[in-house]
């Protein structure tokens, strides 16, 4: 039999909201066949993709049809994946890219798909007759058949041409022609922090560049500008509707949407699970993030879903319910001053953060600096990681190598904090291993104490707040454990009842037999303690 009547129940279907397709048919003509409305959430652009051989709708090339209901126009097409690049190419002539099609005929680019090209377009609700529609497809696979053998066995060439190390050196380069800079340690511990959970805050200096590396960082993996949201916290936000919207209350069967864009970022990123999706929330703390966030922020664990609106609304424009996707990563900066508010232990357990300082050195080389900043080199650069970058978010591995020497050190620092009601959970724990391991992947030349030290610093420290009564001891013995004796050094045996920073560090008795082990965490713990003595209060979020 033909796939007309198939085809006329896709396009039925596409105008219901009905996501379901195993009741279409998974063969025709030798191609497997893959329907999509969406994937927890309604497509804007239903496909049907007939596939061969290892061709994916994500990885390769395969005839497809694409429904454009804004337009309803239905295009039979050379389907080109977007996701990754295919391991072949369609052997065209004169064939005309979806993208010409539309800016010749719309004067605009097409919402997805513009890399493939057209076969045939058609009338969505006035189709040619059976035999027209038949003809055409079955065509275009044997088209599709005459090049299987030869797809075969062509090399794939995929992102995976690339190592993760090289994520990094290639982002570095592009920052550099873009006139950016920042160290190779900050974008390590970021891009690292991203992958091992999808939500991290940037706290520092006002200026120093957070809002700065997350929106070059986005500009640069995504594809589309649709792949990502800057948005603008509001003093105003008591609630989740400038991310999530609200059911309108004086028309039923309408929901309305936040101007932020937000809700759109979410939907677009369930519907298209193999691109990655960004949201900047840029200065993050100046509302309370437990209430415009809290939805967020119970989901992230919990795995379940958002409740939008009831079902009893009758609303089509937006699903009732909505799961925040694993692709979605989040991004939060912050600045401290007397206009801001303090993130709670629940906001900092669920998010990576990292303080971004300005040394001098840093300061001489921006100033001494001769190249203009242009973000717009950056756009699209890295796309062709972005498969490398997703895959490694989903790792969910641990590092075993050097378990004994991680678990013996994060058990002292536990010990050390819970009498100060600060010690981690089973889920701190694990996310620092995590960590740990994604640090592995991204930079394998850096060392289990570099490693454990961007761990401490990230997910312990910032927890901590309160009195020079409070911190200040417990700050001394934190900071002992940052230093280590060196091998073969004799023990010091002078007044054990101080601690091992009291000794070496207070009375300026720190010699050659002594190293630093952890030091960005012990410079930070420093700071935290001399503003506890110097102000009688101290915070790992400094103005």
């Amino acid at each position: 039999m033909g796939y007309y009547y198939q085809l006329k129940q896709f396009l039925d279907q596409a105008k219901t909201g009905d996501l379901k397709t195993k009741h279409f048919d998974s063969e025709y003509r030798g191609t497997k066949v893959v329907v999509s409305f969406g994937q927890g959430a309604i497509a804007n652009v239903p496909w049907i993709s007939f596939l061969k051989g290892r061709n994916t709708t994500q990885e390769g090339i395969y005839p497809a049809y694409l429904y454009f209901k804004d337009l309803e126009i239905l295009i039979l097409a050379y389907g080109v994946s977007e996701t990754r690049k295919p391991h072949s190419l369609w052997r065209l002539v004169n064939a005309k890219s979806i993208k010409d099609f539309f800016v010749e005929n719309y004067n605009k680019d097409p919402y997805r798909y513009g890399s493939s090209f057209i076969y045939k377009v058609y009338d969505a609700e006035n189709l040619p007759f059976i035999e027209v529609i038949e003809s055409d497809l079955d065509e275009l696979i044997k088209l599709y058949d005459s090049q299987y053998e030869q797809m075969k066995n062509e090399i794939s060439i995929t992102s995976n041409l690339f190592s993760n190390e090289f994520i990094i050196s290639k982002f570095q380069n592009a920052l550099a022609s873009a006139g950016l800079t920042f160290s190779d340690e900050i974008i390590t511990r970021f891009v690292a922090s991203l992958i091992t959970k999808p939500f991290v805050i940037l706290t520092g200096l006002s200026g120093s560049g957070k809002t700065k590396l997350a929106q070059a960082f986005v500009q640069w993996i995504c594809k589309n500008n649709n792949q990502y949201k800057i948005v603008p916290v509001g003093a105003d936000w008591t609630n989740r509707e400038p991310l999530l919207g609200y059911p309108n209350a004086l028309k039923a069967e309408d929901y309305v949407k936040p101007d932020s864009g937000a809700l759109d970022l979410i939907l677009n990123a369930l519907s298209n699970p193999d691109l990655s999706y960004f949201l900047i929330l840029d200065e993050m703390n100046l509302s309370h993030v437990e209430r415009y966030f809290a939805d967020f922020l119970s989901v992230m664990e919990s795995k379940e879903e958002i409740l939008l609106h009831s079902s009893s609304l009758a609303i089509t424009n937006v699903p009732e319910r909505i799961k925040i996707p694993s692709n979605l990563f989040i991004i939060g900066t912050v600045n401290i001053d007397e206009t801001t508010n303090m993130f709670s232990p629940k906001v900092l357990d669920r998010a990576n953060t990292i303080e971004f300082r300005i040394s001098s050195t840093d300061m001489s080389e921006f100033l001494n600096s001769k190249v203009k900043l242009n973000m717009e080199l950056l756009k699209s650069k890295g796309s062709e990681i972005s498969k490398n970058f997703l895959e490694l978010s989903e790792n969910k591995s641990f590092a075993n190598e050097e378990s004994e020497i991680i678990n013996k050190t994060l058990l002292q620092f536990f010990n050390e904090l819970k009498p100060l009601g600060s010690e981690f959970g089973y889920r701190g724990a694990t996310e620092m291993i995590r960590l740990i391991n994604q640090l592995s992947i991204i930079d394998s030349n850096l060392k289990i104490h570099q490693r454990l030290d961007i761990a401490i610093v990230q997910k312990l420290l910032p927890k901590l707040h309160g009195s020079r009564k409070k911190l200040a001891g417990p700050l001394e013995v934190l900071a002992g454990l940052c230093l280590k004796r060196k091998k073969g050094s004799a023990p010091n045996e002078q007044d054990k009842t101080k601690t091992i920073y009291h000794q070496f560090i207070v009375e300026n008795r720190i010699d050659s037999n002594w190293e630093v082990l952890y030091p960005i965490s012990f410079e930070k713990i420093e700071r935290m303690l001399k503003n506890a003595i110097d102000n009688g209060f101290t915070s790992f979020a400094e103005a």
